[in-house]
């Protein structure tokens, strides 16, 4: 009698956790898609507006590399405040002069080129910016989404282990276990709410970071359909690694010293400074016309140590142009690979889930029948919070390698090249 006692109340107790399991929600919220949250990021992140003020300084920075150098004004007085003569201004010579610098070699495109392959380099950055910001931004949505999923798989769990803990104790006292079953069923249930308050400690901590990000409170659902969806795995056709963003990144870098190789051999060259002016002679009240040219000898800087250093630093950045390009190469094979595995991994959980679900039932209904030991129990219960967590964990791995596949293989936005 006991024993029919048991089974019935566990048959209950069953039907309970499955009608709280697929209960339809009571209402319909807003949902914060990813696209609303790159979105809003891209409005609100300071990133972005340094990467934008950095192009309008490099902008003004070729502007002052158009300017030629600024002509000059003087004025001389010679034989004055002397001895004999020279005692007054009787003697005095006054000369005002003008005085133009004339830059030789090309220095001024010289400099105007470095100033456009900062331009460019201060172009891409802003487009680096951005890559690097819908990274971060999707990566704080992925682990928020896992999170609000934990935390519902917790409180699924809460739920079962109250149920669990009701049969024990029935059980219990019509005599039909022992009452250490149902003093493991109250540690069960302690830890499960236990894990509860963690899991929304998680969504409460992985929202807050994720709203920082995007300027504004969340005060929706985030998209989880979004979430159990995966995508393409497998085999890819091949990347052009160089039409990468990152490795236009380096190439700007190579042109940028490159400029600087040339600006250097144009230093090279003497500048030239002509002067003119007139001269007042006090002794006769005459007046006379001074020329001049004046040009630097290269006796101690020849500007040989500054070409070298130059080419040096191009040499540099030509390394690290090519060390980027096996760098970005690896990093997708190795971001494809977790995509496929992870993929692998959510094609896998589906079939074990059921299983473990399936298991957890049969396991619940034999306990109550007297058929199953409560270890046997405790175990399948476990086994399906550790499937269903997995599960959970592979999804989250597998949206974060697309983001991070997709942050490598972002395409070089076209530079307009203005040298104007």
């Amino acid at each position: 009698m006991s024993r029919l006692i048991a089974a019935l109340l566990a048959a209950a107790s069953c039907a309970s956790v499955a009608q709280a399991q697929t209960a339809p929600p009571v209402e319909a919220r807003e949902v914060t898609t990813l696209d609303q949250a790159l979105t809003l990021a891209g409005v609100s992140s300071p990133n972005v507006e340094a990467a934008e003020a950095g192009v309008s300084a490099a902008e003004q920075g070729r502007n002052v590399a158009r300017l030629r150098p600024n002509p000059s004004v003087s004025v001389e007085v010679e034989n004055v405040a002397g001895t004999g003569p020279y005692g007054g201004i009787g003697e005095s010579e006054t000369t005002v002069g003008f005085s133009l610098p004339l830059e030789l070699g090309g220095k001024r495109g010289a400099r105007v080129g470095v100033a456009n392959a900062r331009i460019d380099r201060a172009r891409l950055e802003t487009a680096v910016v951005s890559a690097d910001l819908r990274l971060r931004v999707t990566q704080l949505y992925i682990v928020a989404v896992a999170a609000e999923r934990r935390l519902t798989v917790a409180r699924e769990q809460l739920r079962i282990a109250e149920e669990a803990l009701r049969v024990a104790a029935d059980r219990v006292m019509v005599g039909a276990t022992s009452p250490i079953d149902e003093q493991r069923a109250q540690v069960q249930l302690v830890n499960a709410r236990t894990e509860v308050e963690r899991a929304e400690r998680n969504v409460a901590v992985t929202r807050s970071n994720l709203e920082r990000l995007i300027g504004q409170p969340i005060t929706g659902d985030l998209d989880q359909p979004w979430f159990d969806r995966t995508g393409t795995f497998g085999p890819t056709a091949a990347i052009n690694i160089e039409g990468t963003l990152a490795y236009a990144v380096a190439t700007s870098d190579y042109s940028i010293a490159d400029a600087n190789v040339r600006l250097a051999q144009s230093q090279r060259m003497p500048d030239l400074t002509l002067s003119a002016g007139t001269r007042r002679i006090e002794s006769s009240n005459s007046q006379a016309m001074v020329f001049g040219v004046s040009v630097p000898l290269p006796f101690f800087n020849r500007g040989t140590a500054s070409v070298a250093q130059a080419n040096a630093e191009r040499g540099q950045a030509d390394a690290r142009r090519r060390g980027v390009r096996l760098d970005v190469d690896t990093q997708i094979a190795d971001a494809i690979a977790d995509r496929d595995n992870a993929a692998a991994a959510v094609r896998a959980s589906g079939p074990a889930l059921e299983a473990a679900i399936e298991s957890a039932r049969i396991a619940r209904v034999g306990y109550g029948q007297g058929k199953f030991d409560q270890l046997i129990l405790i175990d399948a219960e476990r086994t399906l919070l550790q499937t269903r967590i997995a599960q959970i964990d592979a999804l989250a791995a597998y949206h974060d390698a697309e983001a991070r596949l997709a942050r490598l293989t972002t395409p070089a936005p076209s530079i307009s090249g203005d040298t104007q």
